[in-house]
């Protein structure tokens, strides 16, 4: 039997990337995978009694090295923030490409805790800050330095000790550019070297916590239970500054989507399912209730949507566990059909990510699929006709084609860069100054446009002779030549909107990421939790894959 792949103008819908949920292929569960086989180690550990000071840990393999450094500091409670205008924070990190002498260990104390204000070199990676969940992290203090384990219900509520408020990478604030690392084998895959960073701050934060306690009551402290430990993640703020990634970088935005979607297709064309397959996918599905039920959030709109996820994949549970069998052919399919007749979309989307858990074989290729080398498709094929160009719009933009946008809703907002920090932001345009600054995000009104002005021109115009007389339009004719190629490589929604909901954007790339516990502070910023339920360092030899739905009871 052979499964189309699903219809990008309605999988690319806002509502649809925004219920998306960590896979197999979540660049950080791939990380794990990729560098499983590598040697972790603490090369410095140079904290006082109070914590604060610098540490080093390493990934090693062969003459590979890779070392996250890591600058504890005494800060205020007034001066602690996670909007991005902060300029101090409790920690600040770098990874390093290599092993750090003293002198550069030196050198990146002075620039590191600077952030966006000091200067990297080409030796440093990824850069980043994190800030305490002070409750939490004194509470564990506490706790420790009197003998005893912290409280588990206070733990899981919140789900990590510290959270990040920005990862930085390619070449900003002097850090190494993207081509002179772009050819090494082992980070070849988005975000692997901000999944490192990440991964190794986790084990910084416990660290952390243990030497404060031991130090506040020697005699009667005790180390943070290893169980307790792989159950916190690391915290991160995100605000809309991740929003215009994925429509600035449609091709990569296409292949992380096309590989999941790809996954889905071949997982469906499986004609016999084996028990073992079928069991651990419904292990998976039952063992994931207690992330849901321990995700917490005071966002009404993410109540509403957790609550009918809930509702939804405890029906889809009864299903498969009493009317449903795993025997017949293509079960996969049907249980897929099942979810679009029976489910939101949530849990549509929680339930595909489910399903890859039993096929290394299908996510491990795809993988390896999820780059793009994006200048390759940058030129624009100028000896095409406007012919060409406006069938590749009738066909890949039927649902923007259809926005009315001389109605006042459907170009309420706008984007623009603010000037102090130099993020991206959304304004009303009829309440807000600026919107002459608008940046090129609105894809959906300037493809509208695109279309209704070649509505009046020749079919035979080539595309050259078109941008001669209409170069603003470069960027959108661009990006049709791209979407010809490239299926999923466009939001087909409206981003400018009086109803968009841009943390579904946020939430699309997060889903890519890894993040578990999506908890929205507003329609703008939303904190989520990583790495919560992963091996540690010292486990990452022999660990379960599944870790990801498995927590403490």
């Amino acid at each position: 039997m052979k499964v189309e792949l699903r219809d990008p103008n309605t999988i690319m819908k806002l509502s649809r990337l925004g219920s998306f949920h960590q896979s197999k292929l979540s660049f950080l569960r791939s990380f794990l995978s990729e560098f499983k086989d590598w040697e972790y180690k603490r090369d410095l550990f140079n904290l006082d009694q109070n914590g604060y000071g610098e540490a080093v840990y390493s990934f090693k393999k062969k003459d590979r090295v890779y070392s996250l450094v890591c600058f504890a500091n005494e800060i205020k409670d007034e001066e602690r923030s996670d909007r991005v205008i902060a300029t101090k924070w409790d920690a600040a990190f770098t990874l390093h490409d290599g092993t750090p002498n003293s002198e550069d260990i030196d050198r990146l104390k002075n620039e590191v805790p600077k952030q966006e204000v000091g200067r990297l070199s080409f030796k440093e990676l990824t850069l980043s800050r994190a800030n305490k969940s002070v409750r939490v992290f004194n509470h564990v203090v506490e706790s420790l330095s009197e003998g005893n384990q912290p409280d588990l219900d206070l733990l899981s509520k919140v789900g990590y000790l510290y959270r990040t408020t920005a990862v930085y990478g390619s070449g900003k604030f002097g850090l190494a550019d993207r081509f002179r690392i772009k050819n090494r084998e082992e980070i070849n895959g988005p975000f692997r070297l901000e999944m490192m960073l990440v991964y190794l701050v986790r084990q910084f934060t416990f660290d952390q916590v243990n030497h404060v306690a031991y130090f506040k009551n020697p005699k009667k402290a005790v180390k943070l239970d290893n169980k307790i430990c792989k159950n916190l993640g690391i915290g991160n703020s995100t605000g809309l500054g991740m929003a215009p990634f994925i429509v600035n970088h449609p091709t990569l935005l296409n292949n992380w989507i096309l590989s999941r979607e790809t996954a889905l297709k071949k997982i469906r064309e499986i004609r016999i399912v084996k028990k073992e397959e079928s069991e651990l996918f419904k292990d998976c599905v039952k063992q994931s209730l207690k992330n849901i039920t321990s995700w917490n959030t005071d966002s009404e709109y993410q109540q509403i949507k957790i609550k009918s996820l809930l509702n939804d994949v405890e029906k889809f549970i009864k299903y498969i566990e009493n009317d449903f069998d795993f025997e017949i052919e293509y079960p996969f399919n049907e249980i897929y059909l099942w979810l679009e007749k029976n489910s939101c979309e949530e849990c549509i989307e929680y339930v595909v990510s489910i399903m890859m858990e039993p096929y290394n074989k299908i996510t491990q290729p795809l993988v390896s699929n999820m780059s793009s080398d994006e200048d390759k498709y940058f030129n624009i094929p100028t000896t095409r006709t406007i012919k060409e160009l406006k069938d590749i719009i009738e066909t890949r933009y039927q649902n923007i084609l259809n926005i009315d946008f001389d109605k006042k809703e459907n170009y309420q907002n706008f984007w623009f860069i603010s000037k102090n920090k130099e993020e991206p932001r959304l304004a009303d345009r009829f309440v807000e100054h600026g919107s002459e600054l608008e940046q090129p995000l609105a894809i959906a009104r300037d493809i509208k446009k695109l279309y209704e002005i070649l509505l009046s021109e020749k079919d035979n115009l080539t595309v050259a002779q078109f941008l001669s007389v209409n170069s603003e339009l470069r960027h959108v004719v661009r990006r049709a030549f791209i979407i010809e190629k490239f299926p999923y490589s466009e939001i087909q929604d409206n981003t400018i909107s009086k109803s968009i909901v841009p943390i579904d954007m946020l939430r699309l790339k997060l889903s890519f990421f890894g993040a578990l516990k999506f908890d929205p502070r507003s329609d703008k910023w939303l904190r989520i939790c990583m790495f919560q339920g992963a091996p540690l360092p010292n486990e990452l030899k022999n660990y379960d894959e599944q870790w990801v739905y498995k927590t403490i009871n």
